[in-house]
């Protein structure tokens, strides 16, 4: 029987989160346990066990229809698998398998965790009414997805819209990801702090070097914190820029904890973007902060999931 009550899975490098949720996006139970990112896949699996069967203790789980996940990255959607680059013990895990196993053979649906919180930002969010919008987390890493022609683009794997890894600088530095100059490595929070560091920046008395701490360095006008959020804001400008001027998206939403240093981010940001999107078709495009804060995750995957569903039921199945 059809029921807009679905289960929901956001899985990262520091928690994994479940819930299940109402087809209006309320979350009426939650449950979650830390991630042992760093012990192997089996010991991250029983993580996400717990997580399950506290969900699946509760009386509302007998209305839950299908499953969403939306997982750290790389994902692949049409394998089932995960490979998130902070989870080194899940290589080309099977988590799809594992999860339906463990969830009564519901139905699953894997997305990355940009993708996930781009769901919930056009399903609840800054995004709503948007037919084309690109959703950022720009955070320990910076990922996103996309929005096009009103339904959500997640690719054939679940990465489209992975804005981090775009190269804004040719020449620039050596990304983990093997590429060069990605998004990711000027404008992540790691970053935004390591180039503050570098450019001789000092902490306060309690030794705070996190992007946070620069960003409050930079409100009381610190010019190389400044400076640090100049560049990263540059580099997200690009990187929206050419993702507006291939798919012509009309929004960009940042969440994440970059995202949440308000002005001394989106100041030089919306600066920026006039200088990189010039073409009159997205000469129009905003920027805005992300609404739907720690739950973008969860709500997202239940998205993803009532989707799923829908496209089901439409097709017969």
């Amino acid at each position: 029987m059809h029921t807009d009550l679905v289960a929901a899975l956001d899985i990262g490098g520091t928690k994994i989160a479940g819930a299940l949720v109402d087809g209006h996006g309320k979350i009426l139970v939650r449950a979650q346990r830390p991630t042992p990112s760093q012990d192997d896949g089996d010991t991250v699996m029983r993580a996400v066990e717990e997580v399950l069967a506290e969900l699946t203790a509760s009386p509302s789980w007998s209305r839950a229809s299908a499953l969403g996940i939306g997982s750290a990255g790389p994902v692949d959607a049409s394998a089932g698998t995960v490979s998130p680059v902070n989870v080194p013990g899940w290589r080309d895990f099977p988590l799809v398998e594992r999860v339906r196993a463990a969830a009564g053979d519901l139905p699953v649906e894997l997305i990355g965790d940009g993708v996930a919180i781009t769901a919930a930002e056009h399903w609840q969010g800054a995004a709503r009414g948007h037919a084309n919008a690109l959703c950022m987390v720009v955070s320990t890493g910076v990922g996103g997805g996309l929005v096009l022609n009103g339904q959500l683009h997640p690719g054939p794997t679940g990465n489209a819209g992975h804005i981090g890894h775009i190269s804004v600088d040719l020449d620039g530095d050596a990304c983990p990801c093997g590429s060069r100059g990605c998004v990711e490595r000027i404008a992540s929070g790691p970053n935004i702090a390591r180039r503050a560091v570098e450019g001789g920046w000092r902490p306060g008395p309690d030794g705070d070097v996190s992007a946070a701490a620069v960003a409050a360095a930079a409100r009381a006008g610190d010019p190389i914190a400044v400076a640090s959020f100049e560049r990263a804001a540059q580099a997200l400008a690009a990187g929206i820029a050419a993702t507006a001027t291939l798919v012509e998206i009309d929004i960009a939403v940042i969440g994440g904890g970059v995202g949440k240093a308000g002005d001394v981010l989106f100041t030089p940001l919306r600066k920026a973007l006039s200088d990189y999107a010039t073409l009159s078709f997205v000469q129009r495009l905003t920027v805005t902060p992300a609404q739907m804060g720690t739950d973008a995750g969860l709500v997202g995957a239940a998205a993803a999931a009532l989707a799923g569903q829908a496209s089901a039921t439409s097709a017969g199945v």
